[in-house]
């Protein structure tokens, strides 16, 4: 029974701006996720002059969240970043999962 449940767990990465992270881990560890980790990176994005002076430069500055989840919260979870913190728009976070199995060791 315990390996059942162990093949059903997945491996969610989140890419972030550091000024979401709190509140992301905040909601991912309410959702039930468990070994939650948080690194710390910074993004490649270069912008125009022009959208600089304007304000319109995505944060650079990025943190990589990592964390188990168990297969049937993954809709859950990845609709609560679509609505609480819109992942759905670009320059907001990115989220993607892989299963426990397809992991090498």
């Amino acid at each position: 029974m315990k390996n059942e449940k162990a093949g059903k767990l997945v491996f969610l990465t989140l890419i972030v701006g550091r000024k979401q992270k709190d509140e992301i881990l905040t909601a991912m560890f309410e959702s039930g996720a468990k070994l939650i980790s948080t690194l710390y990176g910074r993004g490649a994005v270069s912008a125009s002059f022009l959208k600089n002076l304007l304000g319109l430069v995505p944060e650079e500055n990025k943190a990589v969240i990592t964390c188990l989840i168990t297969e049937d919260k993954v809709d859950a979870t990845m609709q609560m970043l679509i609505e609480k913190f819109n992942f759905n728009k670009p320059n907001t976070g990115i989220a993607f999962t892989i299963p426990v199995s397809k992991l090498s060791v």
